[in-house]
């Protein structure tokens, strides 16, 4: 797609007028009184989070924003492999592919050998390795993002809205008491029409969501530890004439003394991110004091552009921001020991971890975080998992933050040597951490959540604590061609994905129909013991099958009844849980990801789409311990 060829226009730009680009939106009203999650902030974590709730009407859930409407004019842009995957999950990864630019090369600068005040060229690779993901990494407004979540939202099941124009005063906890609606949380109206309003609202969890800034962190005693570089940036988006040839690739070009740029190209084809390498700053002093106009950011990239010219036309946004990078000790109000002591404030995104712009990883690992959290709170909340289960929330995501903190750190220093930088260094950089900046290297350790990797062999290609790689298959009921990784939908659902051993199709005897057998009828059985009666018998645990044998080659009516679920209230069938091999696209499912085609195994995907556990087709009671760790009997 291609807009923005006139000047920057925010919103849908499949909507030619623009003042119908933004309807009037947010829920109407005062707050309730109570409510199950009160989630505050409508940044990438806020969203990610309430529209991970918004599935489950029986949750009652308000997210407040202190902004008196939607964001129009995002600052994060880049959207990484991983968090493509994860928007799949919430049903619209295809209108961010449609409209955003895809990153396929990153192009490498430096001075020029023969003229060294300019700058030359100096390498080009792939931005993402081969196999690495299914989707691609890209740039999009992050505005457009937030549209998306509010758009579904707004039709999921609970019909949520955020509540706008609400300033977060402070929090209490009630720690004597025995309301579970112990989080008191008092907001201020910022609208014109209730100008100074006091609303207070009481929650089960409350989770902040309110950016660097954030007056939940500030509520619990938690405090952002880190450090600044001392050096300032400046970033525009910008609409310009240039005839430097790499304007609509990812560059990365490093001048001999005039510092660094980094250039992004944006949506639409015309519009281009530039980040400027500025002024060292003095020890304390903040990026303030410079008092820096756009027109020195636009001078300092004119320098290390040189020989090539830049025409800025229009400035669609421009900040300044010095390099720093810091994060809390913990994500939530209990102090370490304290295991008897249940969290019920939570927090997200910048309000516990800030990163530089450089690798990306801010809105990213945000959005990350909130998954992580919504299916959670939604299983403690809906009687499915002990509370217990809340606790792994820190521990998780307060380990990944500190080692994309440590990388982003790293890469910082590398793209922030000007006088003496090694082009050749940056590169080789790049390359060998391309899985953080893809999203992929995060890994879940051993823990309550996450097995031991005792079987690993069975599928040494879905590890133990990543993400669920996903791989092309044929559906077999209709021998559609999809990605497994795309039946993890954001719907609190556990994934039981059976690979079949060779030979096995599901005949009587084999090692998948005993499986099923176990999982349709044992009283150990989890599916037995955690779902509801009444539900459909996928309801809580979705079990699907992946056979060796071409699709041609399955009966899929000799399936196991576990296989072809009767749903709903007719008691209609359910033929899309069988899969094989995309054996004419040459894609072996078995192959990629490294799946023991003697023996065959079960693989655990969590409700976020990472790999909780490998196990044998038959190890049904360790299958049995693991989910009775933390779920509760229906």
């Amino acid at each position: 797609m291609q807009f923005h060829l006139n000047g920057f226009e925010p919103g849908d730009p499949e909507i030619a007028d623009t003042a119908q680009r933004y309807p009037e939106s947010g829920a109407k009203g005062a707050l309730p009184a109570e409510v199950d999650v009160l989630v505050v902030g409508c940044g990438p974590a806020g969203l990610t989070l309430a529209t991970q709730l918004a599935a489950f009407p029986d949750i009652k859930t308000v997210i407040a924003e202190q902004k008196t409407g939607p964001l129009l004019r995002g600052q994060a842009d880049g959207i990484a492999c991983r968090t493509v995957e994860m928007f799949e999950a919430f049903g619209f990864s295809e209108k961010v592919l449609k409209e955003a630019c895809w990153i396929n090369e990153t192009t490498f600068w430096k001075p020029d050998d023969r003229q060294p005040a300019n700058i030359a060229s100096s390498g080009r690779i792939q931005d993402v390795e081969d196999g690495l993901s299914e989707f691609p990494h890209v740039v999009l407004n992050q505005a457009r993002v937030h549209d998306f979540y509010l758009d579904v939202m707004r039709k999921s099941p609970a019909k949520l809205e955020p509540h706008y124009a609400r300033r977060l005063i402070d929090l209490h906890i009630d720690t004597a008491g025995n309301d579970p609606h112990r989080v008191t949380a008092r907001f201020e109206r910022v609208d014109e029409a209730h100008q100074g309003e006091i609303e207070t609202i009481k929650a089960r969890y409350v989770v902040g969501c309110d950016g660097a800034r954030s007056q939940v962190r500030k509520s619990i005693g938690r405090t952002l530890e880190g450090d600044s570089a001392n050096h300032a940036w400046g970033v525009m988006d910008v609409l310009a004439v240039t005839d430097f040839p790499d304007v609509r690739m990812k560059s990365l070009i490093q001048s001999a003394a005039d510092g660094s740029i980094i250039i992004i190209p944006r949506e639409g084809g015309y519009l281009f991110r530039i980040y400027v390498e500025m002024d060292k700053l003095d020890e304390g002093e903040r990026v303030g004091n410079r008092n820096i106009a756009a027109d020195q950011v636009i001078a300092a990239a004119r320098r290390v552009f040189k020989p090539y010219t830049l025409d800025v036309k229009e400035v669609a946004w421009w900040s300044v921001y010095e390099i720093g990078q810091r994060l809390c000790d913990k994500f939530d109000n209990v102090e370490d020991g304290a295991a008897d002591e249940l969290p019920c404030v939570f927090i997200a995104g910048d309000a516990c971890h800030t990163h530089s712009p450089k690798a990306g990883q801010g809105m990213n690992v945000s959005m990350q975080d909130g998954f992580n959290l919504g299916w959670k709170l939604a299983s403690v909340l809906r009687g499915r998992a002990k509370p217990q289960l809340l606790h792994t929330y820190s521990g998780e995501r307060q380990a990944v933050a500190k080692e994309l903190i440590d990388f982003d750190r790293e890469w910082a220093k590398v793209i922030s040597s000007s006088k003496g930088a090694d082009p050749a260094e940056t590169q080789r950089y790049f390359v060998q951490h391309g899985r953080y900046t893809a999203g992929t290297a995060t890994r879940y350790r051993p823990a309550l959540l996450t097995g031991e990797p005792t079987h690993q062999h069975l599928a040494k290609g879905l590890t133990i604590g990543t993400r669920f790689h996903s791989a092309p298959v044929i559906r077999v009921g209709d021998a559609m061609k999809i990605e497994l990784g795309h039946t993890v939908k954001a719907d609190g659902r556990w994934r039981l994905f059976a690979f079949a051993p060779k030979g096995d199709a599901g005949q009587a005897g084999g090692r998948l129909r005993a499986l099923c057998d176990f999982l349709a009828t044992a009283a150990e059985s989890p599916i037995r013991k955690y779902t509801p009666a009444g539900a459909d018998i996928d309801a809580v645990f979705d079990v699907r099958a992946i056979v060796q044998q071409g699709h041609r080659d399955v009966a899929i009516n000799a399936m196991p009844p576990l296989l072809l679920p009767a749903k709903g209230k007719f008691g209609l069938r359910d033929y899309e849980k069988v899969f094989a091999p995309d054996l004419k696209g040459g894609h072996d499912i078995f192959d990629m990801r490294g799946v023991d085609r003697a023996q065959g195994c079960l693989v655990i995907v969590r409700p976020d789409q990472y790999v909780a556990h490998v196990l044998p087709m038959h190890a049904y009671e360790e299958l049995a311990t693991y989910f009775d760790g933390f779920m509760l009997t229906a």
